[in-house]
């Protein structure tokens, strides 16, 4: 048998290892502006509402109950139950919740879902160290931008070639985050960056079970024992992110090294985070927004004799199911999304329940859906037409869907889907305090008192 060795590889890449394993270890404290350290509070403040809505969705309980047969230390706290378990598994179970809904945070240039492995591994590990509120939020800042660059330097082949992007980089954004945390200097912080290469986790096949939300969790846990056996001696490649068998060049054929370089320290990778209305897929997102703009034009769902989309590819990709049997699977039909928003709307997690997905109206017309791939469609675009029974048609055309950078969520639209996902587990009193030290968690001397807010 011959084995071919000779795969081409870029056998003079920078030291990419070394440079954000300094960065991690050495950027000033709160060395941003203020509007991306706004970004870090809200980015944090939207993960959490996730992870605490989800607290009690099946996929957690299956997660915990096979956590709780490895008896583990009662260490930290999973967001929204009473529970406790050891840190590195407190940090699987709250990335697992955050990502259920599939309602976190998207970095829309790589579509990562960057706070599921990065504050997940993070809170678990300050909970346990006693850390500051500042300590916190540096950590966040810098996992993301870790994460996040490294998306930048492998998307779209990394992803396109069956990556699930939020697991892949989230391992190393999580291991940089709880190194930061843990005060580790450049040379520990580049094992830890190693280790953490030797983790990806997800692989898109999943979209649609519960496995894909364990992916963010999987990366959290991987990230932050990356971190906590660099801290205690053990070693990796320093090289372990760029070499020929590196990262980098086995996960993808692209490996843009700029994308980690430029601006380092600069620009902050968070600030180009959005925060998602609708709890799916956000290719979905602009097919929704067009139908909700359809019924507020007066466009009723028994009026409808078909409805056309014209799509980027990747909408069909990612979200063709056009018979979904359950609510995780309708979170991944563009088709499941249309009829809700138009007959509800809106798209938040009841919409993509079991019933829902399984109602006779919703079916009736999710079945007169039809979406047309179109290249010259952008991502972030739809063109939507509502062919009507007396013979009219009504158009819509979303440039940019409501969530976007563009049309972003403010403040007060991130606080309403807090309470939205939050209130059922623990009230709106208590969500109100949350949410008040969420704003303030950047001055806050440790995270002892929110923590005592998320148990039911």
């Amino acid at each position: 048998m011959t084995i071919n060795t000779a795969v081409a590889a870029d056998h003079n890449a920078p030291p990419i290892t070394a440079e954000l394993a300094k960065f991690v270890a050495e950027h000033p404290s709160k060395g941003w502006s203020d509007a991306v350290e706004h970004e870090a509070h809200r980015t944090f403040l939207n993960w959490l509402g996730c992870a605490i809505g989800a607290a009690k969705h099946e996929a957690v309980e299956s997660a915990l109950a096979a956590v709780n047969m490895l008896a583990p230390a009662q260490q930290a706290t999973i967001a929204g139950r009473a529970e406790r378990v050891d840190m590195a598994n407190a940090a699987l179970l709250n990335g697992i919740s955050s990502h259920t809904f599939d309602f976190d945070d998207t970095h829309l240039k790589t579509i990562i879902h960057p706070a599921g492995p990065v504050a997940s591994a993070v809170m678990a590990l300050a909970e346990t160290q006693n850390s500051s509120g500042r300590q916190v939020m540096d950590a966040l800042v810098l996992g993301i931008d870790v994460a996040c660059r490294m998306g930048n330097l492998v998307y779209p082949q990394h992803y396109d070639r069956g990556w699930h992007i939020t697991g892949s980089t989230g391992t190393l954004g999580a291991a940089a985050a709880c190194a930061r945390l843990l005060g580790l200097n450049a040379q520990q912080t580049a094992m830890a960056l190693g280790i953490g290469a030797s983790q990806p986790v997800g692989l898109r096949e999943q979209f649609g079970t519960m496995t894909k939300p364990f992916h963010p969790g999987g990366a959290a846990r991987a990230g932050l024992m990356s971190a906590l056996m660099a801290k205690h001696g053990f070693t990796s490649s320093a090289r372990a992110l760029e070499a020929p068998r590196g990262w980098a060049q086995v996960l993808s054929t692209k490996y843009d090294w700029r994308e980690a370089q430029d601006e380092l320290g600069q620009r902050f990778e968070i600030s180009f985070n959005a925060y998602k209305p609708f709890a799916c897929g956000i290719v979905i997102h602009p097919s929704i927004d067009a139908c909700a703009q359809l019924r507020a034009q007066g466009v009723k769902a028994e009026e409808v004799k078909s409805i056309e989309l014209r799509v980027h590819p990747l909408v069909l990709e990612l979200t063709g199911k056009k018979t979904p049997q359950d609510g995780l699977q309708g979170k991944f039909s563009v088709y499941h999304g249309c009829a809700v928003g138009l007959i509800f709307g809106r798209a938040g997690e009841e919409e993509f329940s079991d019933h829902i997905v399984r109602r006779e109206d919703v079916v009736s017309l999710r079945d007169k859906v039809q979406a047309v791939v179109d290249t010259s469609v952008r991502e972030e675009s739809v063109y939507v037409t509502a062919h009507l029974n007396d013979g009219r048609s009504v158009k819509v055309h979303v440039e940019h869907a409501i969530g976007s950078l563009q049309k972003p969520m403010t403040d007060a639209d991130l606080e309403g889907k807090f309470h939205d996902l939050s209130d059922p587990i623990l009230g709106a009193e208590r969500v109100n305090a949350i949410l008040k030290s969420c704003w303030n968690l950047g001055q806050a001397p440790n995270l002892q008192s929110l923590l005592a807010l998320l148990k039911p």
